[in-house]
Formats: C-alpha cells, structure tokens, sequence
C-alpha cells in the first residue's frame, strides 16, 4: 500500500510521516536527498538550465515511485512525484525560468511515466493558511527557508488546492491544519489516525465527529 502525504513547506509532512510510520509500523519514504548534478549550473542561469534541473528531479522522483510500487511494504512518502510536477516544475515555468514548449515535452514524459505506474492508494492532504506556515517556517528556524516571500508561499498554497481539488483523480484525505498541533496534542494525532481508519479500513469511532 502507497500512503503519499502532501502539503506546502511548514505543514508537517515530515512530522506526520514519521509518527504514522510510529503508530501503524509502516515504512517511511523521504524525499530522495541526492544531489543534482544541474543545481549549480542552475542557480547561475535559472532560465538555461530549468528544464534539466527539473527532468532530473522528474528521473529521481519516478525511480522512487517504480521502487514503491514493487514493495510488498505499506510505505508512506514525504511528498510525491505529482507534487515535484504540478507544484514546483508548474510554478517554475510560470515564472518565466521554463518555457512552454520545455514544460510541454516535460509534462509529456511525466504523463508517460504514470501510463506505467498507478497513483497512491491514499494521498493525505495538508492544509494550511498561509499564516500558520510563516509561524512554522520561523519557528522550525531552517536559513534557506526564512528568505521565502509570502508571495511565494501563497502561490504554492493555490497551487496545492488546485492540484487537489481540480487535478489530482486519486483518493484524498484533506487534513485542516488550523489550530492543531498533532505534534504535540495526542488528542489532535488521534484525531488523524481515525481519519486514516475510516478512510482504508472502514473503521470509525466516536472521535470523528470532532473531524
């Protein structure tokens, strides 16, 4: 079984996958952290190098996807191939950094690649408001994140809904992240897990009626 957790920078991605990892014993799959070849080439001409920066990224997040599906494990995945495509590589080539005819032939290979593979049994969906990711960003004090503009932030949020609401055909969960600390509130975990229950197992208890 294929559990993909997504969510814009600061909703907990990390957090949630490895404490669902904890509570179910499943196994955890992070974004793969191997270093891409183009990034310095990249950031000394952003508009010349997109396109192979982001097929690269493409090629790593597929290898990833190929190797879940051949698992016999219930992984769940910090972030998904469809996030790298419809969130960032889209946003990319909005802003001008990657042409429509590059984005065209790299939306060709993507939708050529999921030709081969099917998309996660479940997607866990977390949402945030804008607000509540500046707190996060700040409070978890990471540098190259504290530079982002909230500009930036807010065009990944829409990004996000699209992408689910209007894109995205598989099974989601949609987790509203406004004034819960899953983290640290058992009560607020608990309520995740039984979402998680009744969602793939059918199995619900006097605690969703809180949800």
């Amino acid at each position: 079984m294929h559990i993909g957790i997504a969510g814009n920078i600061g909703t907990g991605k990390t957090t949630l996958t490895k404490m669902l990892c904890e509570h179910y014993g499943w196994t955890p799959r992070y974004e793969s952290v191997t270093h891409n070849p183009y990034l310095e080439d990249y950031y000394g001409d952003i508009p010349r190098w997109s396109f192979a920066l982001e097929t690269y990224f493409l090629k790593q997040r597929f290898k990833d996807v190929l190797e879940i599906a051949n698992s016999s494990e219930v992984i769940v995945q910090d972030r998904t191939i469809f996030e790298g495509v419809y969130i960032f590589t889209t946003n990319n080539m909005e802003m001008g950094n990657l042409s429509e005819r590059d984005f065209g032939t790299y939306m060709d290979l993507f939708n050529l690649m999921m030709s081969l593979v099917k998309a996660p049994d479940l997607m866990i969906y977390l949402r945030s408001s804008l607000p509540r990711l500046v707190a996060q960003i700040q409070k978890r004090g990471r540098d190259y994140e504290q530079g982002m503009s909230l500009d930036y932030l807010k065009r990944l949020n829409d990004k996000y809904d699209d992408f689910i609401y209007n894109k995205y055909k598989g099974k989601v969960l949609t987790i509203e992240t406004e004034g819960m600390d899953f983290q640290h509130v058992p009560e607020d975990f608990a309520k995740i897990t039984n979402m998680i229950d009744a969602e793939l197992f059918g199995i619900f208890s006097d605690n969703n009626k809180l949800l």
